[in-house]
């Protein structure tokens, strides 16, 4: 086993300070992850210089989706390691991982000046970006609700996409200000694309070294065993197919609502590209700001009433927000409607990580949260701007809407069936069960 440091007893200083210092590396990575399809609108047309701009877009989201495709490697890589040598060794790898991918972006020649040989470098560094948060998500999302008090654990885990949305909203203010303070159209599209990716990995150094220090987990430290293996996560057949149900429409309707609106405000509702990004910004700061909200709720009354919530409302509302949304012409109006979509979701993603981590075992904690929730989210979330794309390009964009709305009852029926972890946790079983 890998060296670990360790308290005795951790106080609730301790246990915050733990908690802010992993959540900010999180919010590093995530921040890296979004610089990518935050300004694919920029740096579209230096790597894939024919076609219109959909057809471009519909480039840069294929190679964004798939970095989605190696996060279950990454879930299984980082999800091992964090279950046999520790979440503290798992997080400061996956952090500096990161680090390379973006820093690779940055540097990379475009399309005109090395040919195909751009994309190809475009897309290893996607696959390296996909490796490390595959294995931040699963790793973050123990390693956090380990941390926290079973009385407050759905507020303290709600800070694991307080920071995934602040990396998001992070990356969208560095576009904000480089369009409106400091670089024209023009600059943007020709370099000033790559300053973000240089941001990226720098913070990703800071964070290496400040998740250097963190206090490991006492539920790892208490284990009568590290298995961390496939083997062992198969003995849990019934938690796994609920990670996969309970992911599928929350991942789709998280990536429709978050990294595709942006694209959808400026390809279909007609906004210019600093109005959409305005519009997107604003709301993912109130949404952000609505996570720890709806994580203390799920500790007063309970995990599944607040993903009912969700899966309810998102099955009966996301056509008519969609479809309301593709032709409104008031930034305001637009602002209303993602406002709603994301205040539906904000029930799943402020509790999602806890009722994971709740339904494992703390030997295969980390794999069991990551490896179902990286596959189902490669196959819906990552592909969730490609469908939307795709379907667009044949005319039949509002398919899409029915396409998650229908994924939504899906997970509604795997949300109104489920135990309630809330009440049931295996974190809270003694030896960490």
């Amino acid at each position: 086993m890998q060296d670990i440091k360790a308290t005795p007893a951790l106080s609730m200083p301790q246990r915050i300070k733990a908690i802010l210092i992993g959540s900010s590396g999180n919010l590093v990575e995530w921040y890296d992850f979004y610089v990518y399809t935050a300004f694919s609108l920029y740096f579209a047309k230096a790597f894939f210089p024919e076609g219109n701009q959909t057809a471009q877009l519909l480039n840069t989201a294929a190679i964004f989706a798939v970095g989605f495709l190696m996060r279950p490697i990454g879930a299984w890589f980082f999800g091992r390691m964090a279950d046999r040598h520790g979440r503290r060794v798992a997080l400061t790898t996956s952090v500096l991982l990161m680090c390379f991918g973006s820093a690779l972006i940055a540097v990379t020649p475009v399309y005109a000046t090395i040919g195909v040989a751009a994309p190809i470098i475009l897309l290893l560094s996607r696959m390296i970006q996909g490796l490390s948060l595959g294995g931040e998500y699963g790793t973050s999302a123990t390693y956090l609700s380990e941390m926290a008090t079973s009385e407050r654990r759905g507020f303290y885990s709600s800070f694991q996409y307080v920071t995934l949305i602040g990396g998001q909203l992070a990356a969208m203010s560095v576009l904000i200000v480089l369009q409106r303070f400091v670089l024209t159209p023009a600059e943007l599209e020709a370099w000033g694309w790559r300053i973000p990716f240089a941001i990226g990995a720098l913070l990703a150094v800071i964070a290496f070294v400040m998740r250097r220090d963190l206090v490991e987990t006492e539920s790892f430290r208490r284990a009568k065993s590290h298995e961390g293996s496939i083997a062992a996560l198969m003995r849990h057949p019934k938690e796994v197919a609920i990670v996969v149900g309970l992911t599928l429409g929350g991942t789709l309707a998280f990536y429709t609502f978050t990294t595709y609106m942006q694209k959808f405000l400026v390809n279909t509702s007609g906004f210019s590209k600093d109005t959409a990004t305005m519009i997107s910004a604003s709301a993912l700061l109130i949404y952000m700001l609505l996570q720890p909200i709806v994580g203390a709720l799920s500790d007063v009354i309970g995990r599944r009433p607040v993903l009912i919530t969700f899966g309810v409302l998102g099955s009966l509302c996301t056509v008519p927000i969609l479809t309301t949304l593709q032709s409104v012409n008031e930034p305001l109006q637009a602002f209303a409607l993602v406002m709603a979509g994301l205040a539906i979701v904000s029930c799943y993603t402020a509790i999602n990580a806890v009722v994971k981590a709740e339904l494992f075992p703390t030997s295969v904690r980390a794999l069991g949260v990551g490896l179902p929730y990286a596959i189902t989210v490669a196959v819906f979330g990552g592909t969730a701007e490609w469908v939307a794309l795709w379907l667009k390009q044949l005319g039949n964009e509002h398919y899409f809407y029915w396409y998650v709305s229908g994924c939504i009852a899906v997970s509604l029926c795997v949300y109104w069936t489920m135990r309630d972890t809330r009440y049931d946790s295996a974190i809270d079983k003694a030896g960490g069960a």
